[in-house]
């Protein structure tokens, strides 16, 4: 060994491993981590949801403009207390609260559905009610489409109970 060579003290150290093996481990304590967190694999893996603000529209109603989805998944604003939802060719707007109590939705990506966190209530991407305490299908909100955007109407929440027509046809084909 030369003066300017540092001792090499690991020499046969098991803890020397290949890049793989230390990516392989790191990976593994990550899903561990998930795991443990109550996150399984294919809920960690399948997440499209993201947060989003709307750009407020001129004009004299409440109108907030959001790009069109580029995949299937869900976008929330919360300022707005709006969902963007696009599935299969199809995009909706929907009021953030369950109709029930106005509890805060969540979106599910390992079973693509909402859920109602407090009493459990839920809903297909469309928004349509499947089980739970709730009574309805979740408000929609009216929606058009606008070049490369949606534009939400806020001040016009659609009940599916009020006009079913009407909370059936708010939705873009996109």
């Amino acid at each position: 060994m030369t003066q300017h060579e540092a001792p090499d003290d690991c020499t046969g150290c098991e803890a020397l491993g290949d890049r793989r093996a230390f990516l392989r481990d790191m990976g593994r304590l990550a899903l561990g981590a998930l795991v443990a967190a109550g996150m399984t694999p294919s809920v960690a893996r399948a997440l499209p949801l993201e947060f989003v603000s709307g750009r407020r529209e001129g004009g004299a109603r409440n109108e907030h403009a959001y790009p069109i989805p580029a995949a299937d998944g869900v976008q929330i604003d919360k300022d707005e207390s709006v969902i963007i939802a696009r599935s299969a060719g199809v995009a909706y707007a929907f009021g953030l609260a369950c109709p029930h109590q106005n509890t805060a939705l969540r979106w599910d990506a390992s079973e693509s559905r909402f859920q109602c966190p407090k009493h459990k209530s839920r809903y297909r991407m469309d928004g349509e009610f499947i089980e739970g305490r709730a009574t309805r299908s979740m408000d929609r909100y009216a929606i058009r489409r606008d070049g490369a955007n949606l534009v939400v109407d806020v001040d016009k929440l659609l009940r599916e109970d009020d006009d079913a027509a009407e909370w059936k046809a708010a939705l873009v084909r996109l």
